[in-house]
């Protein structure tokens, strides 16, 4: 198997520990990543305020992806929104479409429809497939408690999915988990925003929003949180201190991209999965493992 790896903005600057697991996990699997070092930002942050210009920027990444006759595998959620969205759009609106093409064919682009999108979730629940990710397993996790966050925009909008999962009650993710091992645990607020979104606008309510969702989880005693999305991770991970502080106390909550927890099931090191990154210590976490 063999796709175009989008990275995005986020990741190569403050999520390496993500694309570092993927890319191991990747190995393990048999998918092969190929860099294209002409992709540039997805366009969402710019959608607000010039729809036409992200759709535009999101497109070119399309084209990109189409002239090496590739896929797009995604790890950011927004990301993969983004440029499915796009796709599905031009795909399904022929003057969209045209004038698209009209402003690309002024860099020598042409959006073909050829390429599809995918989140690196979603291509191990269908392209990989749990029997051989089982396959791989060389750690028992039946100890681990994991709660996992899925985000807004990992199957929003979903009319562009596919039908692929529930938004209103998704699985997919923990299905993964199961299939390493883990034991998936559910929590209060499931389904609320991390509060990434107004962390700009609203630094105070956006840590509210994400000591919130800490507070339940933490009320199940979970080993630790899955996620899927950088951004997710910048408000739990990176920013559990600043939650700490505002709520007055401890949370002391690892986070982990899923690909850290199905490399932890391969065997896999730490630092070949950048938990050494991560900003909320994971070594009790992982010391843990060693004893199941």
């Amino acid at each position: 198997m063999k796709y175009s790896l989008f990275l995005g903005c986020t990741i190569p600057a403050r999520s390496r520990n993500y694309e570092l697991s993927a890319r191991a996990i990747a190995a393990r699997l048999d998918i092969e990543f190929v860099d294209i070092k002409e992709f540039s930002c997805c366009g969402f942050p710019l959608e607000a305020s010039d729809e036409m210009g992200a759709i535009l920027l999101s497109a070119m990444n399309l084209c990109l992806a189409e002239e090496k006759g590739l896929n797009i595998c995604a790890l950011c959620s927004a990301c993969t929104s983004m440029l499915t969205k796009t796709a599905y759009n031009l795909n399904h609106n022929k003057r969209l479409r045209e004038q698209v093409n009209k402003e690309l064919s002024k860099i020598g682009k042409e959006y073909t429809g050829e390429v599809k999108v995918k989140h690196f979730a979603r291509i191990l629940l269908e392209d990989v497939g749990l029997e051989r990710i089982k396959k791989e397993i060389k750690q028992d996790l039946k100890g681990l408690k994991v709660a996992t966050h899925y985000g807004c925009h990992y199957l929003k909008p979903s009319y562009i999915y596919d039908g692929f999962d529930d938004p209103q009650d998704p699985q997919s993710l923990e299905k993964i988990l199961e299939a390493v091992g883990v034991s998936n645990i559910q929590y209060k607020r499931k389904k609320d925003c991390c509060g990434g979104p107004i962390l700009l606008s609203d630094e105070k309510v956006a840590l509210s929003v994400a000591g919130k969702k800490l507070q339940c989880v933490k009320e199940t005693e979970a080993d630790c949180i899955n996620l899927v999305c950088p951004f997710c991770s910048l408000m739990f991970d990176a920013n559990q201190k600043g939650v700490e502080n505002q709520f007055g106390t401890e949370f002391h909550i690892p986070v982990l991209y899923l690909p850290q927890i199905v490399g932890l099931a391969m065997g896999l090191g730490r630092k070949e999965l950048g938990l050494n990154l991560n900003s909320v210590s994971t070594k009790e976490l992982t010391a843990k493992l060693e004893q199941i």
